[in-house]
């Protein structure tokens, strides 16, 4: 199942991945940009209907909980993006990645242990 978000629902998913649930004023209360209770609403009954959230009442509010988990969202994601722009090539987004100036010998470092660590496990 692919899983999308719109930059909105993500951050909205992201306030629910954190706190494991919440209600729409404690969303808005962590997103960054100064959003109106009704878009927050909005954006979580589109989230609802797409079943990527669920919600249990909570007195006269609703509080919303994630249905898919961040990682399978994250798997997702780069599923799409490794189709779109790297030609379903793992490598090439590996290259793109190592050869990005920006990252700290330790990221580096970190990286390589995880491919070493991934040989071993298919006993290479």
């Amino acid at each position: 199942m692919e899983i999308s978000f719109t930059d909105r629902e993500l951050d909205v998913m992201g306030v629910l991945w954190d706190r494991g649930g919440a209600t729409v004023a404690e969303v808005r209360e962590r997103l960054n940009d100064d959003l109106a209770y009704t878009t927050v609403l909005t954006v979580l009954r589109t989230l609802q209907e797409k079943g990527y959230v669920g919600h249990t009442e909570a007195g006269k509010a609703h509080r919303y909980h994630p249905l898919v988990e961040r990682g399978d969202a994250g798997a997702s994601a780069v599923g799409r993006m490794l189709r779109k722009l790297f030609k379903n090539s793992p490598e090439l987004l590996l290259t793109h990645l190592v050869s990005d100036r920006g990252m700290s010998d330790q990221e580096l470092r970190r990286m390589k242990e995880l491919l070493d660590d991934r040989l071993k496990e298919n006993g290479g």
